[in-house]
Formats: C-alpha cells, structure tokens, sequence
C-alpha cells in the first residue's frame, strides 16, 4: 500500500498508526494536545516510538459527540499538518469525513483521509480523495443497527464504500479497511467483529484495527479510559494474528512492542 512518498509492504510487515487528537473533548485525551506545541513533542515522540503513521483528528467522534462546523475543523487541523510535515518524515492521515476538511486537510500536506463513514456521509468525499490521488482508510459504520447476519453485512457495507471509491477512481492500492470497532455496534458485535476480523481478508485490501481505548475495553475489565492498556494491548495481538497490517493506537512503543512479538510468533515455523 502506498501512503504518501512510503510504501508499506501489507503482506508481510504490520504498521503502528499513531492517534493525535487536536480537540478539547476527544472520548480518551481531549485536551491534552490542542496547542501546536505540545502535538509537535507527542507527534516526536509517537515517531520516535515507531509510529509508521500520524493520524490527526479535529473533531471528536466518541459517542455524543458536537460536531462541528467545516470551518473550525478546518482552523485545529490545519497548522498541524502542515508543521507535523514541516518537521517529520512520516505520512500524515486525516481523521474526517467531511470533504471540505479533507480537501483543505490534503492541499496542507495530509497524504491519507481516514473516513469513519467509508464515503458514505459525504457524496464528494470520494472526489475529493481521488483527485488529490490520495490514499484512505474506509471504515464500516452505518446509521442504523438492525443486522440480518452481522458479519455479511459488515462485508456488504464495506463493499458499498469500496464500490464508490472504485466509481470515484481512487487507486486500489491506496485503500484501506476499518472494521469499525465502536460504531453502530453492541458490545457483544464489537467483540465478534475483532474475533472475526480476518474474513474482511476476501476484500483484498490491508485491513486497520482501530480498538485503542475503546468501551469495549472498558466494559470488558471494567476499568475507565486511561487504564485500558493492557486491554488494548490484546487487541492488538490478536488483531495481528488475524493478519491485520496497521493497528491505530494511542500508546504506540507499548503496542508495537506487542505486535513485534505477535508477528515473530506468527511466521516461525
């Protein structure tokens, strides 16, 4: 897969997304990197701890939350990005899925959009993405909750946004795939999406696990959002078992220590 001036080899190597919230009420640090300062010391810190990728995001999407207008999304992502790809060699994702922000996000430098509406939120999303030969992370999500049989419909609504990155004409080997753990699912499917997590494979596109911190972690152990590392940290081997190649991660040294080690198990002999 082809992330800005980086290629990532998918079938072999697994990557470490590291999570840069530029908002005061994001669902696990909000608040603690909103000043240009203090994302530039967690952006070197993140790369210095392995991360093959800076996901930035304006805007809080936890459950309940404000969404705001294109235009202050706009004002907290931007001065980032472009002085995140002043100083680092790393590519940079954009967290929308409004494609005003995007296109502003990809004209300051952003090499990815992270859509957690897989294109299906905004009709010019898909454009937008194509005609900055970008790349993008299509995550499920849906409006609705009323599954038939929920691991097909999973695959068929990732499908769906497939279909319209395909019409749009985004390359195929600038897409990746999000399970969507935490949106429009039970705790029970969130688990069954992670544990099942592989049969996203017959899509044929890398897959991104995005579970860092999440409720699902929380109601599992019982525990609040700023102890739920070693939870995270399962989920994250387990996803490289299942053959994931990025995991979207707050803590990043902690979990690419784990996946390092999940992938040495996975290919000895």
């Amino acid at each position: 897969m082809i992330i800005g001036n980086k290629t990532f080899d998918t079938q072999h190597e697994s990557y470490i997304m590291g999570i840069l919230n530029v908002t005061p009420d994001s669902f696990s640090d909000g608040g603690k990197f909103n000043t240009l300062d203090a994302a530039l010391r967690q952006t070197e810190r993140m790369v210095e701890e392995g991360a093959a990728i800076i996901d930035i995001g304006g805007e809080s999407t936890r459950p309940g939350y404000t969404k705001l207008s294109d235009e202050e999304e706009i004002s907290r992502v931007l001065p980032v990005i472009e002085a995140v790809k002043k100083r680092f060699d790393v590519p940079v994702s954009l967290d929308t899925y409004k494609s005003g922000v995007a296109k502003e996000g990809l004209k300051a430098g952003a090499d990815m959009i992270n859509d957690i509406w897989g294109l299906q939120y905004d009709p010019a999303m898909a454009k937008v993405i194509a005609d900055a030969d970008a790349s993008c992370c299509l995550m499920h999500n849906r409006k609705n909750t009323d599954y038939q049989d929920f691991m097909k419909d999973v695959l068929m609504d990732l499908e769906s946004s497939l279909e319209l990155a395909k019409n749009a004409g985004i390359s195929y080997d600038k897409i990746m795939i999000d399970p969507g753990v935490g949106f429009a699912k039970s705790y029970e499917q969130n688990l069954t999406v992670i544990k099942n997590v592989s049969e996203l494979h017959s899509l044929g596109l890398p897959v991104l696990m995005a579970a860092s911190r999440k409720s699902v972690v929380g109601l599992t152990l019982d525990l609040p959002k700023d102890e739920r590392l070693e939870g995270t940290i399962a989920i994250t081997v387990a996803s490289v078992l299942s053959g994931c190649s990025f995991i979207r991660v707050h803590d990043v040294k902690e979990n690419l220590r784990a996946m390092q080690m999940a992938k040495a198990i996975m290919l000895a002999e």
